[in-house]
């Protein structure tokens, strides 16, 4: 009998090779049945997924590949000693989302409630370099209890890590942050440094401060959904791009994003076959948008009308409802589409609409994703409050965002075109590669009636019959400034088009900017309005 063959004896620890891999697979099936069924039971009491099954949704079948899952912490004190599960309550690796690699880490709740720990840390900043490295995007399926108390000052460590290499990656990788469950305190920070967050409704909340310590410090009666849930934050304060009823819409939703994203910034997002033909007209744009600049129409169904298979994935769409941001796809190609919506407060620009379009034109320059801006636009919104808020500094981020662009710019100004939100909207002064028009077009400082009782305040003033005059004045800076063909005429507009052809019009344009290069001066980085 060789070495090999021999066992040792029986309650021992197996000698040979078949005696270790047995071993081996008991062990990992405790890992990957995790604490206790009873603990699992209680996940799915609650309305949630284990860590686990939200991998296999996320992932295309069969392909996640597990780092470190036999990892264990070393802490000791608190009875922590005693409990050393394996993974360590996160679950980190790779795999697959319609063929193309992503990383990922989710956090086990039934484990130490996914507190992290200097091990659990540890787990993700080595998923968070190798992805980094390999040049893949990035998930976190988020459900943890924060920093985990027992382990004192080296699990706030961890998330200062966490932090540290999101800082890293952005720009680099997409980074999307799924929350599905609580998220507390530094560990919100993370997600709110990361490109997208989808939240589930009523099992996901962020916050820095629980419910319990606004009653302590303000003496505010509020429940946790009621200060960080996800409709909070999809309306409210816009720190959710996208709010879901269920965990498998969401992850399925994950799944369609990536799939209109780069893998990294040094490559181009995914192309696909179009069915839908490059020069299909669109004859129901010239009913859709009035030419009347005071009626108002909806700016989503031109984007339906323009763009493959009327299929587009609108981003913040519940915040700052004046203005769309989106993704959809031109000829098989993606696109970010900015416009804005005259059915919210007539499509004006204000501080909330700013900082989203501004955060989105950011996001499509790094992932070499050409823009389209649809301007509909009567300008800023006045008022007392947006200019104590900051008005100039917000609006000034998105004009730092568009001008700081290399990628394909084009605009189309569909109506109004006013003051500095005509400028600030992707205008060929400050860039746009080329700039079309529709023959409903107004583009001018204000609109011809403030104009008018502007420049001809006098004569009105002294006019026997002031409406009159007033009447005639604005008619005659309308075709005087105003007409359809001004900008045209002065190259400020490179043609103004059919509606109808604007598909068309659009591909051809993004097929011939498609290799465009653009350097930006030498600099470390700019410092852009806050």
């Amino acid at each position: 009998m060789t070495v090999l063959d021999e066992t040792a004896s029986s309650g021992g620890e197996p000698t040979d090779a078949r005696g270790r891999v047995a071993e081996l697979h008991d062990i990992r099936a405790e890992a990957l049945r995790g604490p206790s069924e009873k603990a699992t039971e209680a996940q799915h009491a609650k309305g949630k997924l284990t860590a686990r099954e939200r991998i296999e949704l996320l992932l295309d079948p069969g392909s996640f590949n597990e780092v470190e899952q036999l990892r264990r912490h070393r802490a000791t004190g608190f009875g922590l000693e005693a409990k050393k599960p394996y993974t360590d309550g996160v679950i980190t690796g790779w795999g697959t989302v319609e063929g193309r690699t992503v990383f990922v880490y989710a956090h086990d709740f039934r484990i130490f409630g996914g507190a992290l720990g200097e091990a659990h840390a540890t787990k993700i900043h080595k998923i968070m370099d190798m992805a980094i490295a390999a040049g893949a995007p990035l998930v976190s399926l988020n459900d943890g209890a924060g920093a985990r108390i027992q382990e004192g000052v080296s699990a706030l460590a961890g998330y200062g890590g966490i932090f540290q290499r999101n800082t890293k990656a952005s720009g680099v990788i997409p980074q999307i942050s799924v929350m599905l469950g609580p998220c507390a305190g530094g560990a919100a920070y993370s997600p709110a440094l990361t490109d997208f967050v989808f939240m589930v409704r009523e099992t996901s909340q962020m916050f820095i401060t629980g419910p319990d310590v606004v009653r302590a410090v303000t003496g505010e009666e509020i429940t946790q959904n009621g200060l960080g849930g996800a409709d909070v934050h999809a309306e409210t304060s816009g720190v959710c791009h996208f709010a879901y009823d269920d965990e498998e819409t969401c992850l399925a939703e994950v799944r369609y994003l990536i799939s209109m994203l780069p893998s990294n910034n040094r490559e181009n997002p995914p192309a696909h076959e179009s069915e839908d033909p490059a020069e299909r007209r669109s004859d129901v744009l010239l009913d859709l948008v009035p030419a009347d600049g005071n009626r108002p129409y909806d700016m989503a169904k031109v984007i339906e009308e323009l763009v493959d298979d009327g299929d587009y994935l609108e981003v913040h769409e519940r915040w700052a409802r004046n203005i769309i941001c989106a993704l959809a796809r031109l000829d098989g190609k993606v696109v970010g589409i900015v416009a804005n919506q005259p059915q919210a407060l007539a499509g004006v620009l204000d501080i909330e609409a700013s900082e989203k379009a501004a955060r989105f034109v950011q996001m499509c320059d790094a992932f070499n994703i050409p823009i389209v801006t649809l301007l509909d636009v009567p300008g800023f919104l006045p008022g007392v409050d947006q200019e104590h808020g900051g008005i100039i500094r917000h609006g000034a981020k998105l004009l730092y965002a568009y001008c700081n662009a290399t990628v394909p710019r084009i605009s189309l100004i569909l109506r109004k075109a006013y003051g500095g939100a005509y400028i600030v909207m992707d205008s060929q002064s400050i860039g746009a590669d080329l700039t079309y028009a529709w023959p409903t077009n107004e583009i001018a400082v204000m609109g011809a009636e403030g104009a008018a009782n502007v420049i001809f305040r006098r004569q009105i003033a002294a006019a026997e019959d002031p409406e009159a005059m007033r009447t005639r004045m604005v008619k005659e800076y309308k075709a005087e400034l105003m007409h359809p063909y001004y900008a045209a005429e002065r190259g400020l507009v490179d043609d103004v088009i059919d509606p109808a052809e604007t598909r068309e019009v659009l591909i051809k344009s993004l097929a011939m900017l498609a290799n465009k290069h653009a350097d930006l001066p030498s600099r470390k980085h700019g410092n852009p309005p806050q």
